[in-house]
């Protein structure tokens, strides 16, 4: 078996020392160009390849990101558009930056201590921890053990001391923009399904909602769903036994909205004419909706994006600054 060329072989044939063959290899910038030539040709001709576990070692980053779902794999790899959208818009920024990114999920202890294990073994430079639920333990793990870690929205504990930075979007008021149209709209009975009231998203657009009626004369009419298709079928049939003259629905995601449209039409209400409906997201198959779907624009891809930005300059040791939150637009189609 033929050994595997070192660094001191590539060195020799560069005629060079070991330590500039390290620094060309590794990427650094102080090396003359007849230098950076005269090495990479001895690697070509050696067939020489970076032991990437002593560079790890030697320069203590890992070139590694991890994207965290704290989501079981039915959920992350569901029809739900919000995590491919959020991978893209990460993936985007570590590929510029020249960094893998590592998609683990988290939705059970066991997956959490297994995201422990893995990063605090020095195999990542930072984690971005997404979809969380309750007063997630994993980002205060994580930035205890000295691991670099940002979250996608606020946790339920982001106001606790030491709580990691945090890219989130206006939750509040892209809800109370939905509910404002409606009442505008002259809607007497408006609902809402509701997002699960265990993740900040869920309970900031019911506090929207809510907001806006507080200060009229409607009263609140509420059911909970998941963020699912699924539990908005549910959720609307709840509604329509609840509240059978109810006019609109708010729903806290697309996709609660688009289940929503399902059990009107099999109901034979009409929308927008009997009930107006309004979601959150924009996600693409808002606009191929029956009828296209008035909803909340979120910028999922810029999210990505920045929590990308984010975990990278903490990573590199620099203050990551106020946490980011990214504005909502509200996107009029024909559902109300």
């Amino acid at each position: 078996m033929t050994a595997r060329p070192t660094l001191e072989k590539v060195a020799e044939r560069a005629g060079v020392s070991r330590a500039t063959v390290s620094r060309v290899v590794n990427g650094s910038a102080h090396v003359t160009p007849e230098i950076r030539a005269a090495v990479l040709r001895a690697v070509e001709e050696l067939g020489y390849v970076p032991n990437l576990a002593a560079r790890s070692l030697a320069t203590r980053r890992a070139d590694s990101v991890a994207l965290v779902f704290s989501e079981p794999p039915t959920r992350v790899f569901s029809d739900d558009p919000m995590f491919p959208s959020l991978i893209r818009g990460v993936s985007r920024e570590t590929e510029a930056a020249d960094k893998h990114l590592v998609l683990m999920l988290a939705g059970s202890p066991r997956g959490q201590e297994r995201v422990e294990r893995y990063a605090t073994a020095g195999h990542l430079d930072g984690v971005i921890v997404a979809s969380m639920h309750g007063a997630d333990p994993l980002p205060a793990v994580l930035a205890r053990r000295g691991v670099p870690v940002v979250c996608s929205g606020r946790s339920l504990t982001a106001g606790a001391r030491g709580a990691p930075p945090c890219v989130d979007v206006e939750n509040v008021r892209g809800a109370e923009r939905a509910v404002e149209h409606l009442v505008t709209a002259g809607r007497r009975r408006i609902a809402t399904i509701a997002g699960p009231q265990d993740m900040v998203a869920g309970i900031d657009r019911l506090t929207g909602y809510r907001n806006v009626l507080r200060g009229s004369d409607r009263r609140s009419i509420v059911a909970v769903g998941d963020f699912t298709r699924e539990s908005g079928i549910a959720a609307m049939r709840q509604l329509l036994r609840d509240d059978p003259g109810l006019d609109a629905v708010f729903a806290a995601s697309d996709m609660m909205a688009l289940g929503a449209l399902q059990v009107l039409r099999q109901a034979g209400r009409r929308v927008p004419h009997d009930v107006a409906v309004v979601g959150f997201d924009d996600v693409p198959a808002a606009s191929y909706a029956e009828p296209p779907l008035t909803t909340v624009r979120q910028p999922l891809h810029r999210m990505g994006r920045e929590l990308a930005r984010l975990v990278l300059t903490l990573a590199s040791g620099q203050d990551p600054g106020a946490p980011v939150i990214l504005p909502t637009e509200l996107v009029v189609r024909d559902s109300a």
